[in-house]
């Protein structure tokens, strides 16, 4: 046996070690599961004479936050995407909403800066800009809101707090909250005003990962 013999068996026995080492890992790590959504694609193919059902779908508060993300990417805030989904106390969809500007108010005539060079608040987004919120209440195909659930991506503010408290929201469930030592007045008063109304305030805890839609034929 040559040295170049025993270079290739040495190299294939440390390559073997480290996908033995990757594999062992890979199965026997605790980790949560996630979801594939495929459009149009044929993820499982489960045995036809299977009689129990799929184990690893979504959770309701896992699907109606997905669809408060995916409103989200409507947004064309390049600084925060925030999405919202109203959902009635039977688990029906009532409004989706996103942060922009109001209808019939041009997005390319308004600006989207979070700050001004010259100082002026009028040459930033936040004089101008409808919060996700607001638009999943004001879109909703209910007259009243009342007693429903509001998935947010985002915390909402103290002026959306009040028109989720108006409209009658029963409870509101977020992903993230905007700091994580939170100090600002806006939300420090939307956790107070929310509470003082009796509305319901819980962070999301999902059961997966994460959810990937495939657009393929």
């Amino acid at each position: 046996m040559n040295w170049r013999e025993v270079g290739l068996i040495s190299s294939a026995s440390f390559f073997g070690a480290v996908a033995s080492a990757i594999a062992i890992r890979f199965f026997f790590s605790p980790r949560k599961h996630f979801s594939t959504v495929a459009v149009g694609k044929k993820i499982e193919s489960p045995c036809p004479f299977n009689p129990t059902k799929r184990q690893w779908y979504l959770s309701w508060d896992d699907y109606f936050m997905a669809v408060a993300f995916l409103s989200a990417e409507r947004s064309k805030d390049p600084h925060r995407q925030v999405g919202a989904c109203l959902v009635s106390q039977n688990g029906i969809i009532l409004g989706i909403g996103y942060n922009g500007f109001p209808r019939g108010c041009s997005d390319d005539q308004l600006p989207w800066s979070k700050e001004s060079r010259t100082g002026n608040p009028l040459e930033t987004k936040y004089p101008y800009v409808c919060h996700a919120e607001v638009n999943a209440i004001l879109n909703t195909n209910h007259a009243s809101a009342s007693g429903q659930r509001l998935y947010v991506t985002m915390f909402p503010c103290n002026e959306c707090a009040k028109i989720i408290i108006q409209s009658g929201v029963s409870e509101v469930i977020y992903f993230v909250e905007k700091r994580l030592n939170n100090s600002d007045t806006a939300y420090v008063a939307s956790h107070k005003l929310l509470s003082m109304a009796g509305v319901k305030v819980r962070k999301h805890q999902p059961q997966m990962d994460r959810i990937l839609i495939e657009f393929e034929p």
